[in-house]
């Protein structure tokens, strides 16, 4: 708790601000601050969607703190006991962390509940093991992502404080959906750090593994690319010694 603390999350866009969003999309700002440690997957950047890309869109991040390192290493433990050899690609380690902040946001004179993820997958590679504190979130596996199916889902799960879920595999990684329906309030739970316009109760970390070779220094990234993100590695770098050096590093 001591050291969420001292985090500033960021609120990012969902596409460049660089240049105009993809055909049928429109500018949106993603539903929840976030930080990510170990490489950052800005999500303007796109790193692993269709297709598959995977050049110049991991930025090396911040190491992960002791607390969460345990916790990757516990984690990496069971999984190797768990899931068959098939499932664990070479070089597989929990290196990259995403930290979700789920909570409701003040528009205006009102605070709208945004503690929610619409149907998606994780497309790196590996199983994916990820550690929930604060008020419980149903999290589930559907079969579509399609807006307005209202199939019954394949899996609900209640993710209590304090729980550690993994799941892997081809059926629970490359068939299906998953998502956080909703997240309770009914604790009344604070949670830090203190983010202007918006208040926490569930905070989730998304351990995955990204290969080394798709991690890429600020500094090195393609002209393109760090020009899309230099805004929010600006903004990260008033807060992190490890952003401002990388930001020192790079040329303009």
């Amino acid at each position: 708790m001591k050291w969420l603390a001292t985090l500033r999350p960021i609120w990012e866009q969902r596409y460049s601000t660089l240049r105009d969003p993809p055909a049928g999309q429109t500018q949106r700002e993603l539903l929840r601050p976030v930080y990510w440690l170990g490489n950052w997957q800005f999500a303007c950047l796109d790193y692993y969607r269709p297709p598959r890309g995977t050049q110049d869109r991991c930025v090396a991040a911040e190491p992960f703190p002791e607390a969460l390192a345990k916790v990757a290493q516990d984690s990496e433990r069971r999984i190797a006991k768990l899931f068959p050899r098939k499932d664990i690609p070479p070089g597989y380690r929990l290196n990259t962390c995403l930290v979700n902040f789920y909570g409701a946001r003040r528009q205006g004179e009102r605070w709208v509940d945004t503690a929610r993820v619409g149907e998606h997958r994780d497309f790196e590679p590996g199983p994916v093991a990820s550690l929930s504190i604060g008020e419980r979130a149903l999290f589930q596996f559907v079969k579509s992502a399609r807006i307005g199916e209202r199939e019954a889902p394949l899996a609900s799960q209640w993710l209590d404080d304090g729980s550690l879920q993994i799941f892997g595999g081809t059926f629970f990684k490359d068939r299906v959906f998953h998502r956080v329906q909703r997240v309770d309030k009914r604790e009344g739970v604070a949670l830090p750090p203190e983010i202007d316009g918006f208040r926490t109760r569930r905070i989730n970390f998304t351990f995955r593994f990204v290969p080394e070779k798709d991690v890429i220094p600020f500094a090195k990234l393609g002209g393109g690319a760090r020009a899309d993100v230099r805004g929010y590695v600006e903004e990260l770098a008033k807060n992190s010694s490890f952003y401002a050096s990388a930001l020192a590093s790079a040329p303009r």
